[in-house]
């Protein structure tokens, strides 16, 4: 079972084209982290159990940390494909106070709930963290039915959403280029 693949602890990251899998929580801490044009592929969960693609850590309004995922393809695994109307499947919950994440310009498969985002224990967070979702397509990114919790957003400003690319969130273009990976710096 492929729990908390991914802790993505602290400082800057980027990821591009990658294949990550999971289950609950399986994309989680508190770095300023973007995924691009990268496959999220949410398996089959234990029985009684949810899946959670993301879980964020922020603990302070003023870190400048939060995942994006951006151009990605959220997908559901071949053993959960068939019995996905059993198992409900989320983009995320706030691990902490602050969390803070976007999913923008993705592909969103229809294993994810319509509500889109779960709580981790009633109400915490609900007003504190950030969720915001841009320009998505799939038959999962309809915000019609999404939560209705204070922190959550449908982004409809280009300007917003562009705090939360390569270049606004982990100012990629000034470390990303001497690497010679490949990454697109804003929307």
């Amino acid at each position: 079972m492929a729990t908390k693949t991914l802790y993505t602890h602290s400082n800057r990251q980027f990821y591009r084209d990658s294949e990550i899998t999971g289950t609950v929580d399986f994309i989680f801490g508190d770095a300023a982290v973007v995924f691009q044009n990268c496959k999220l592929v949410v398996r089959k969960p234990m029985d009684k159990q949810s899946n959670m693609v993301t879980a964020q850590g922020r603990i302070d309004p003023n870190q400048n940390t939060g995942t994006s995922i951006q151009s990605c393809n959220i997908i559901a695994s071949s053993d959960l494909e068939p019995v996905k109307g059993s198992f409900k499947s989320y983009l995320g919950r706030p691990w902490k106070e602050y969390s803070r994440t976007v999913v923008m310009q993705s592909h969103i498969g229809d294993h994810i709930d319509p509500s889109g985002w779960s709580v981790w224990n009633g109400d915490f967070a609900l007003k504190t963290l950030y969720y915001g979702e841009y320009v998505n397509k799939g038959p999962g990114a309809g915000t019609s039915k999404r939560v209705k919790w204070p922190g959550y957003h449908v982004i409809t400003s280009a300007e917003e959403a562009k705090k939360f690319t390569v270049a606004g969130l982990i100012q990629g273009g000034s470390w990303l280029k001497p690497t010679g990976v490949k990454f697109t710096e804003g929307l």
